[in-house]
């Protein structure tokens, strides 16, 4: 065999092993924005549930207006922050302020259970302990998204970053993804909704 012929075939071995690992990292980085997507459902759907939480709870918890208005505010929040992420989860410093908006949302929701364990008929209410036990089933479904997310993370960057995907990764600018961090302590606990 000729040297032009070994070069050739060499340059077509080395050009199907870039395409490969190529098409290996957009795999995964779509995987990672999907379960990025997954965990903006349900956070959706969480947000969908307080407001109607803060209604129900209004009735009866006529002097803690500044606890609702907290609630009502970090939610807004959160959930901004949480469209914002969703348009671009490849950004890190969007998923950064979501798990800061989401943090604050945690603690909102954590002050106005304390509160309502002031409020025996708010707690027996039947229309707040359906809305408990669907918040706290979306709350189940928040965590396993998540988790599902730091999974796919985890397995892109891992691929991202080794040889010689390292190489095809930083040449066609495949950026690191960001684990959904809780900065806040509060937010690394589940928020706990218990109403009866």
């Amino acid at each position: 065999m000729s040297a032009t012929l070994l070069t050739v075939l060499a340059g077509v071995v080395l050009l199907i092993a870039v395409m490969v690992v190529y098409n290996r990292l957009i795999t995964l980085r779509n995987q990672t924005s999907n379960a990025f997507s997954q965990i903006e459902v349900q956070l959706q759907r969480r947000y969908e549930l307080i407001p109607n939480l803060v209604e129900t709870a209004k009735a009866y918890m006529a002097h803690e207006s500044e606890t609702l208005l907290a609630v009502t505010e970090a939610r807004n929040e959160a959930s901004s922050r949480c469209n914002a992420a969703s348009k671009n989860p490849d950004d890190a410093s969007l998923i950064g302020a979501l798990a800061s908006a989401e943090g604050a949302l945690t603690s909102a929701m954590g002050r106005l259970n304390v509160v309502m364990e002031n409020y025996p008929e708010l707690r027996a209410d039947a229309q707040m302990r359906d809305l408990g036990e669907e918040l706290a089933s979306t709350e189940n479904r928040v965590a396993f998204a998540r988790q599902a997310y730091s999974d796919s993370v985890m397995t892109y960057n891992t691929a991202r970053e080794q040889f010689p995907a390292v190489i095809v990764a930083n040449l066609y600018s495949f950026k690191e993804a960001d684990l959904f961090a809780a900065e806040d302590p509060a937010m690394k606990q589940t928020v706990k909704v218990a109403f009866a």
